[in-house]
């Protein structure tokens, strides 16, 4: 059987054993109640990590960004965002479902959003144009290959949209921690609210957190339940939670350099792409290429697992599952590989 090393996403990584024992012993109570002691002790650490004043633990990424959409907009708002952000891209079309906004979708291709882009939305209010309620951005951003933003760009924007709401989607913020040095509170502190998924490179097995003012958290409680968020005794997810803050956040420098050694070889192999692998600063290798799908998809019969983000843009991603000799098995399949003709 063909070796297969996995690149696909960092979702698939599996809690450690250490996460395991946490969650067999784990301190639970009816959170639904506010009585689970897991949960609470979760939040609370996690409010501390990125400096805000509360925060709600929720099953899944998608969903804090859902709530924040719902506790700081009204239905018929413009919420300006990069036209490749999660939110807008990879959620199913939610926010118009779930929270009745529209975009202002803005070229976010580098990672960031052109300030004079935002400005333009906001200043079109003039133009009988609808109310901008909120601007969304993502750290680090997915589809530009994991970019890391910088903070003073977020310092930057947030002191220039005329007291709107600032929306950071951390996904994989302590990606960004890692990358830049920057920490998680200074990342957030421009923000009215903050999300974090513990079940990518922190390979907890579920959840993610919405930080933010106390007030708009209780809120959020609201929004979740109404979402079908609320858990009762999800402190069994909360220990591995507290264990991937705890021990997991260090670790990822490994899957940047493994990455950056990836990022080589592919635009090495695929030096028509364009692709230029210093743009490569976190976990994750991004690049267009005319025959993207048929790339992945041979590639995978030959044991290296990818995915697309888009018709003509292929995408891997490193983990903990991840190795050195995986990376020397890629480097293999890579200097022998060719796309058959189209």
């Amino acid at each position: 059987m063909t070796r297969r090393v996995d690149l696909r996403s960092d979702t698939i990584t599996q809690p450690t054993q250490e996460m395991r024992e946490a969650m067999a012993s784990a301190r639970v109570g009816d959170d639904g109640y506010g009585e689970d002691p897991s949960v609470n002790e979760l939040e609370a650490r996690f409010a501390e990590v990125v400096g805000k004043e509360a925060a709600v633990f929720v099953p899944s990424g998608t969903m804090a960004n859902q709530i924040a959409l719902r506790i700081l907009t009204q239905p018929g708002d413009v919420v300006v965002a990069g036209r490749a952000q999660h939110m807008v891209s990879f959620e199913m079309g939610a926010a118009a479902r779930n929270a009745g906004v529209q975009f202002a979708n803005v070229d976010d291709a580098n990672g960031t959003l052109e300030l004079a882009d935002v400005l333009d939305v906001i200043a079109a209010e003039g133009d009988h144009q609808p109310h901008v309620s909120m601007v969304s951005i993502e750290n680090t951003h997915m589809v530009s290959g994991g970019t890391p933003l910088d903070v003073e760009d977020v310092s930057r924007l947030a002191r220039s949209i005329e007291g709107r709401t600032l929306h950071l989607d951390g996904a994989r913020l302590f990606n960004a921690v890692v990358a830049t040095g920057t920490s998680a509170a200074e990342y957030a502190a421009p923000a009215t609210t903050v999300m974090a998924c513990l079940s990518k490179g922190l390979c907890a097995p579920v959840g993610s957190l919405l930080a933010g003012p106390s007030a708009l958290m209780e809120r959020a409680r609201v929004e979740r339940k109404r979402l079908g968020g609320a858990m009762r005794q999800a402190g069994f997810l909360a220990a591995a939670g507290l264990v991937a803050l705890d021990t997991m956040v260090d670790r990822l420098k490994d899957d940047h350099h493994r990455a950056r050694q990836l990022a080589e070889l592919f635009a090495a192999a695929f030096p028509e792409s364009g692709y230029d692998p210093s743009t490569c600063r976190t976990n994750i290798i991004s690049f267009n290429h005319p025959q993207a799908r048929q790339i992945v998809a041979e590639l995978n019969q030959l044991g290296v697992g990818g995915d697309t983000v888009s018709p003509r843009r292929v995408r891997f991603v490193t983990h903990i599952g991840v190795s050195d000799d995986d990376v020397a098995y890629v480097a293999e399949v890579l200097t022998r590989f060719a796309p058959s003709s189209p």
